[in-house]
């Protein structure tokens, strides 16, 4: 691996040409292209993995809480030890990390399908591969997400988190539905051990990357007080500050979608399981339809990040009064669009804004928050959603998300020292925050 002791912040050389307006640029690089195969393999083995536990675990105990106590189990360890994860990731290797949790979750995988296809399987075995695979996922996620700056530089840092998200959710268009066949056809075993041997393929691309052409970065020396060090280092910058806050508000009280659309397919518009697998469809669509169109943008700009939160908002106030089923579907599209606007905009943004030797702090705390924020707002979406209806919940959801985007823009405009401008280009209407003083001379010579 590239990042020694002695390592510095200049960029190795490379052999691609950085190109904003493609939308798949930073496969050009070949460390990355290799990065984004084996992920493309490994997501969809993970797709399958969730659909087979969750089915496994309900075929054993015939319990939805139990269900409820497998996702759990996958989440916590990032909710409690996410930032610590963060620290290790700053100091550690980052392509020597990563062979390390996908081999481990690879190898759990495996475990599994072992376990299930003799027959020995128990729901605890279950809860426990869960727990393993959350606590990989702890230096998994902050180092995979800090790594990309490593394989592709700055200026093709915003396409690339955009195709890691599309890549993403392409997954998730095809996992579930190879999952589905492969457990109607041969059982849950097979899909675990798929799960397991897709890891093969990140592994293997990581193997092959050339450390040469990696962007160096300096690793943080073992210390104390590092964990503090990075709070302090986020609290002081509010480009970083406000993005998470805001991810935080629009994951929590925007992303419930598991309890809103089953209700809305179920006790809404009475559709059943089909119109629930229709809602999920579409929204993934959207999703990568966002993904690729953040793609094709070369920076990523805190006006994008709070129109996208305050559009995604409002497109849930309005799904939330939809008086048809397929107007409701229909919006999916657009509403997963702008999520995903949202999410590849706060990502790549803190990256770009991030010195690389607090990277794997900060992404870990974003990431703390980004997935965290489903654990808290799941219950509370419940229960506005028991007590005053479907309806009420999702459009809750919506205007708490678009409330905070027109709030902590407020607040960046004045911290920035900025005002609301309003005119014309070119028979459009114009709007953006310009300082003070422009401002001010524009008046004057008025």
């Amino acid at each position: 691996m590239s990042t020694g002791p002695g390592a510095h912040s200049a960029p190795a050389p490379t052999t691609h040409d950085p190109c904003k307006s493609s939308m798949f640029s930073s496969l050009k690089v070949r460390n990355y292209r290799l990065f984004f195969v084996g992920q493309v393999v490994s997501n969809i083995g993970t797709w399958m993995q969730r659909i087979a536990q969750d089915w496994l675990v309900l075929s054993l105990t015939g319990s939805a809480t139990a269900v409820g106590v497998t996702t759990a189990l996958q989440f916590l360890p990032m909710l409690l030890f996410g930032l610590y994860g963060g620290v290790l990731v700053d100091r550690l290797p980052k392509r020597r990390a990563l062979l390390f949790t996908q081999s481990a979750m690879g190898a759990t995988g495996v475990a599994l399908a072992a376990l299930t296809l003799t027959g020995h399987v128990q729901v605890w075995h279950v809860y426990l591969a869960a727990f393993v695979v959350g606590l990989a996922t702890v230096v998994d996620n902050p180092a995979r997400q800090s790594f990309v700056s490593e394989m592709v530089g700055p200026d093709q840092l915003q396409n690339a988190v955009s195709l890691n998200s599309a890549n993403f959710q392409s997954a998730r268009l095809v996992g579930p539905a190879v999952a589905g066949v492969m457990i109607t056809g041969v059982g849950t075993g097979w899909a675990f051990l798929a799960n397991g041997l897709s890891f093969v393929a990140p592994l293997i691309g990581l193997m092959m990357m050339r450390a040469r052409e990696l962007y160096v970065v300096e690793r943080a020396p073992r210390a104390k007080g590092q964990l503090r060090e990075g709070l302090r280092y986020v609290a002081g910058r509010p480009e970083l500050i406000w993005t998470i806050v805001l991810a935080g508000f629009v994951s929590t009280f925007g992303f419930n979608f598991p309890v809103f659309l089953s209700a809305f397919a179920d006790d809404v518009f009475h559709a059943g399981a089909g119109a629930y697998s229709l809602f999920n469809t579409l929204m993934a669509v959207g999703s990568l339809a966002g993904a690729l169109l953040a793609a094709r943008r070369g920076t990523a700009r805190m006006r994008v990040l709070l129109a996208g939160a305050v559009a995604f908002g409002t497109l849930e106030i309005v799904a939330a009064i939809a008086p048809s089923l397929w107007l409701f579907a229909l919006l999916m599209v657009p509403i997963g669009m702008f999520g995903m606007t949202v999410n590849v905009t706060a990502n790549s943004s803190i990256q770009m804004s991030t010195d690389p030797a607090m990277r794997g702090r900060v992404m870990a705390l974003y990431m703390m928050v980004f997935m965290g924020g489903a654990p808290v707002g799941a219950p509370i979406a419940g229960w506005v959603t028991d007590a005053y209806g479907v309806r009420a919940g999702l459009a809750s959801g919506g205007a708490i998300a678009a409330a905070a985007a027109v709030t902590i823009g407020l607040v960046l405009a004045r911290v920035g020292n900025l005002r609301l401008s309003v005119g014309w280009n070119h028979g459009h209407p114009h709007v953006r925050f310009v300082p003070r003083e422009a401002q001010e001379q524009l008046a004057a010579a008025a």
